[in-house]
C-alpha cells in the first residue's frame, strides 16, 4: 500500500498480532458467533493488517461489522447449505454468513474438489462483506493450489463514460506459491482505488490524489483536492484515454462471477429481501498444481521468474522493482516483529468498544 494512504508515525500506536487477533475474536464471540467463526473472522482481519493491508484490517471493518450484526443484517449463525454440485464446482447459500466466515469454508471445498479433478470453483451467494480476498485465494497454497478468489456487491463505481455507479469495486486476488521465494499475491479491486482507502485518507486527513474518484455527474477527478463527501469510485485507468475500459470490464466479468453464476446480485438489480449487507456474493477457486505439472518444478520456475522480475534494474527515482506479494511479505516480517501500527482513533475505538462489551481491553505496546 502506498505511504500516502499508512497511518502517519505520529498517530501510531503499536499493537501485538496476538493480542489483536483475541480482542477482535472476543468481539465477534459477543456478536454470538460461534468460537471457530469468531476466530476465523478475526484471523482475516488480522492477516489484512499483518500485510499492511490496513483497509481490510481492524481498523476500516470491524466497528462495521460490528454495527451490522447488532442491527441484524448478518447471521451470526448461519445454517449455509449447498444448493447444486458436481465434482468440481458447487453453488452456497450462505443463509446471510459473514464473508470472512463463509469464504475460507468454501475454499475448503474447492481445495478438496482440485484435489480429486485438478480444479475447483465455488460460488457463494446471500452473504455479507468479505474482507481482503487475497486472505482466501492464499488459503489454497499451502495445498500446492493455485487460489483465486473475487467479491461482487453494491453499485459504487461508474462505467466508463457514466454518470452514475452502476458495478461495484470487485477485488480480484491471485495467490501463487514459489519455493524459495515469497508467493506471487495479487489482489485487486477493479476501481482505481479501493473504496476503504477513502475512508483512510478521511482519517489521516490526507488529500486525494489524481485520477481516483469522479464527480456527481461522473467526471473524473484529475486533480489534488480534499476528500470530497460524495464516493464515486472510477475503474481503473481513471478516464477511457488512460484505459478505464480495461478496469471497468474486469468489474463487469467479476460480477458475473459472484453475482450472476451464484444467482446473487449484480449492482443494484436483484436485491434480496434480507437487507443490504447479506447482498454478498463471491466466487473462489483451487488449481492443483500437481494436475498440470510436477509440483517441484512449477515452483522452482516460479522462483526463477519472480527472481528475474526483482532483478530488473530500476527507473531513475527508485530503488528496486517489486512484483505483487512481495511488499506485503516483507512488511509482514516487520509487524511480527515490531507490532501492527495502528492510528490513534483506532485504539479510542477499541478502548471503548471492549469497555462497553465488558471485553480484556487490547493491549498497547
Amino acid at each position: 500500500m502506498l505511504d500516502h494512504f499508512h497511518v502517519p508515525i505520529e498517530d501510531q500506536v503499536l499493537v501485538n498480532r496476538e493480542d489483536l487477533h483475541r480482542v477482535t475474536a472476543d468481539i465477534f464471540s459477543v456478536m454470538r458467533l460461534s468460537e471457530e467463526d469468531a476466530n476465523l473472522a478475526a484471523d482475516g482481519l488480522v492477516t489484512a493488517d499483518i500485510r499492511g493491508c490496513e483497509t481490510h484490517g481492524v481498523s476500516n471493518m470491524l466497528r462495521v461489522y460490528k454495527k451490522q450484526y447488532e442491527d441484524g443484517n448478518i447471521n451470526p449463525q448461519p445454517r449455509w447449505k449447498i444448493t447444486k454440485e458436481s465434482a468440481a464446482v458447487a453453488t452456497i447459500d450462505a443463509d446471510g454468513s459473514h464473508g470472512l466466515v463463509i469464504c475460507p469454508q468454501a475454499m475448503d471445498i474447492a481445495v478438496e474438489k482440485a484435489s480429486k479433478v485438478g480444479i475447483g470453483a465455488v460460488t457463494i451467494h446471500n452473504s455479507g462483506h468479505a474482507g481482503m480476498m487475497a486472505y482466501h485465494a492464499m488459503r489454497a497454497m499451502p495445498h500446492d493450489m493455485i487460489g483465486y478468489a473475487i467479491t461482487g456487491g453494491g453499485a459504487i463505481m461508474v462505467p466508463t463514460f457514466g454518470a452514475v455507479p452502476r458495478v461495484g469495486a470487485v477485488p480480484h486476488a491471485w495467490a501463487i506459491p514459489a519455493d524459495k521465494m515469497p508467493p506471487f499475491v495479487l489482489d485487486i479491486s477493479s476501481s482505481s482505488v479501493a473504496a476503504n482507502k477513502i475512508q483512510l485518507l478521511r482519517r489521516t486527513g490526507a488529500r486525494l490524489l489524481p485520477g481516483l474518484l469522479a464527480e456527481e455527474d461522473g467526471t473524473p477527478i484529475m486533480e489534488t483536492q480534499e476528500v470530497p463527501e460524495q464516493t464515486r469510485l472510477l475503474p481503473w485507468g481513471s478516464t477511457r484515454e488512460l484505459g478505464s475500459h480495461k478496469g471497468y470490464g474486469m468489474a463487469v466479468i467479476g460480477q458475473v462471477f459472484s453475482g450472476i453464476l451464484s444467482a446473487g446480485i449484480f449492482g443494484a438489480i436483484n436485491p434480496t429481501k434480507t437487507g443490504p449487507q447479506r447482498n454478498g456474493s463471491q466466487f473462489v477457486a483451487a488449481f492443483s498444481i500437481d494436475a498440470f505439472r510436477d509440483v517441484a518444478e512449477f515452483k522452482s520456475s516460479m522462483d526463477q521468474f519472480l527472481t528475474y522480475l526483482v532483478e530488473t534494474p530500476p527507473a531513475p527515482g527508485h530503488d528496486r522493482v517489486y512484483y505483487a506479494g512481495l511488499p506485503e511479505h516483507e512488511e509482514a516480517q516487520v509487524r511480527e516483529r515490531n507490532g501492527i501500527p495502528l492510528h490513534r482513533e483506532v485504539i479510542k475505538w477499541f478502548d471503548s468498544t471492549t469497555d462497553e462489551l465488558k471485553i480484556e481491553p487490547l493491549t498497547k505496546s
